[in-house]
């Protein structure tokens, strides 16, 4: 018997602007980036076409977008794709001279503001993750890895980072952000040479801030300056402090915390010492010191801050999402420093987008924690869509729930988080950081299996006068190290309203180097603690005069 064959024709529709505006589209990402908000920006940055041709402003601004979406792929084959899903319409296809005159045309002011609109806190309040009793949870961090292509310009702009064995290879770009630790989400970004300190860049971003969050961030921005400007923001903070950093004691807590000043801003310092044991049986441990705006121990307990302060890592993974997954190592693609700036935009614009479709796809699963998206997984659907151009105008408001980017996050759900530990090191044979000789984590990840928190408690009498009588003798017969300190504000203390000689103070506290003990109560009148009234004279600065001790006003 002949065999018989059946045929079946699928059709679909697909809904896009009209004409020349066609091509411009992201696939399911346009509701993100929809066509108001994009002629909007272009007409605040006096970036619209004069004249309307075959390559409008507006179809130029998603290009530069697909162009962050595919960074393998050249001018041609990226206009190939996002034209791939509209069969039947009569469009122009240009040349890669001519889409790159449209990346000129633009400049990089449109994708800058398009990303100051998005950019922000994207998870409600109430989703896992995101809040610490009623703050959102933010932090710091740069990047120092990305890398710009070899040319004159674009070295004249950023030049080269100096190692020992010469000049790097590509000129270097510093990236600082400022994250939402529970989605990963982008509240604003900076980024420019890395001769520029990461403090200068996070101090562009304190306007950010506001007092409905609670800032995380490692020891490198520390500095009293940096911490006094972080809470005139109104904005809580939890910082590490530098290991050198030695706050006095102003004030002992039940939970081991203390009180201390640090120039001129009240703050509570949490010792503790971390010990994690590994699946392999192998013990690490390290100390942290951090300096918290949290004040109350009761409300906010040392040993729980303690462990809030391991979420500022998420913005690590932010970084890997944008250098490692969305760019694939690669090195930026524009070769002069214009186009560096627009395509550092639109590569940011486009994380953001990103992040806010899997946050809505996390959100329909009511109780999942945002940690649990995957970020592949987002981006192979929102690549896919953009070829098929699907989704680009949804027929219903409920889009979201519907999309197919939403069905890829969450069929594709990671499980809960495994706590694990390994050693911090750059995968480069040639790196700036090598690993550390006394490394004692494990070079691999290891799951850990048992987390000891240890808090360092001041004790309730530390400096007071007779704590040298019970002292040993190398504790009191140098001025050395922070019991020093503690041990003279609380002999000055107790007369702080009269000045003090040096010579009065070392006969008090039994300390034998006379001048090594003029020479810290100078620096510590530099640094605030005292003030000096004489030669070799001093007495306890007004804030450091206990409350109950104050003069009445």
């Amino acid at each position: 018997m002949p065999r018989q064959s059946a045929t079946c024709t699928l059709t679909r529709t697909i809904t896009v602007a009209e004409g020349v505006f066609a091509p411009g589209h992201l696939g399911e990402l346009t509701p993100y980036v929809p066509f108001e908000l994009v002629d909007d920006v272009l007409a605040r940055t006096c970036s619209t076409q004069r004249r309307l041709r075959q390559l409008p402003s507006r179809v130029g601004v998603y290009f530069v977008l697909a162009l962050a979406l595919f960074p393998s792929l050249g001018y041609a084959r990226v206009w190939d794709r996002l034209v791939a899903g509209l069969h039947g319409l009569k469009l122009h296809r240009p040349s890669e001279k001519a889409l790159r005159d449209l990346r000129r045309r633009l400049g990089p002011a449109p994708l800058k503001a398009l990303f100051d609109v998005l950019a922000g806190p994207l998870a409600q309040p109430s989703t896992p993750g995101v809040c610490y009793r009623r703050w959102r949870t933010v932090a710091f961090d740069g990047c120092g890895s990305l890398k710009a292509p070899d040319q004159p310009r674009i070295r004249a702009v950023l030049g080269k980072i100096q190692h020992h064995w010469g000049l790097a290879g590509y000129p270097a770009l510093r990236l600082m952000a400022l994250c939402e630790t529970g989605t990963r989400g982008l509240l604003g970004a900076v980024f420019g040479p890395t001769g520029t300190g990461e403090t200068a860049y996070a101090s562009r971003l304190l306007p950010l801030l506001n007092a409905r969050m609670l800032l995380l961030a490692d020891r490198g921005f520390d500095a009293d300056s940096f911490l006094a400007a972080v809470a005139d923001t109104g904005a809580q903070l939890l910082v590490r402090c530098n290991p050198r950093r030695r706050p006095a004691v102003l004030a002992t807590l039940p939970d081991g915390s203390f009180l201390t000043l640090l120039g001129g801003l009240k703050l509570r310092i949490v010792e503790a010492h971390i010990t994690v044991t590994t699946s392999d049986g192998k013990r690490v441990g390290d100390h942290y010191r951090l300096a918290t705006t949290l004040l109350d121990h009761r409300t906010d307990p040392a040993e729980v801050l303690v462990r809030l302060y391991h979420e500022r890592w998420e913005v690590e993974s932010a970084f890997y999402s944008l250098r490692h997954t969305l760019l694939a190592g690669r090195v930026l693609r524009s070769c002069d420093p214009f186009g560096l700036e627009q395509e550092m935009w639109a590569l940011l614009t486009l994380y953001q987008v990103l992040r806010s479709a899997m946050v809505d796809a996390v959100e329909s699963v009511p109780g999942s924690d945002p940690d649990r998206a995957s970020f592949t997984a987002a981006l192979q659907a929102a690549r896919d869509q953009v070829i098929s151009a699907g989704g680009v105008l949804p027929a219903s408001e409920a889009f979201g729930a519907e999309s197919t980017i939403t069905n890829a996050v969450v069929t594709a759900l990671l499980p809960a988080r495994r706590s694990r530990i390994s050693a911090r090191r750059v995968k480069c044979p040639m790196s700036r950081y090598p690993l550390k000789p006394d490394e004692a984590r494990p070079l691999t990840s290891q799951n850990i299996t048992h987390l000891d928190i240890n808090i360092h408690h001041r004790p309730a009498t530390a400096g007071s006068p007779q704590a040298p009588q019970s002292a040993s003798r190398e504790q009191t017969t140098a001025p050395d190290g922070n019991g020093c300190k503690d041990r003279t504000l609380q002999l000055l203390r107790t007369d702080p309203h009269r000045p003090w000689q040096a010579r009065e103070i070392a006969q008090a506290l039994e300390y034998t180097h006379f001048r090594s003990l003029c020479a810290q109560l100078s620096r510590w009148a530099k640094d605030g603690l005292l003030r000096k009234v004489s030669r070799g004279t001093y007495a306890l600065t007004s804030a450091w005069i206990p409350t109950d001790q104050q003069p009445p006003s």
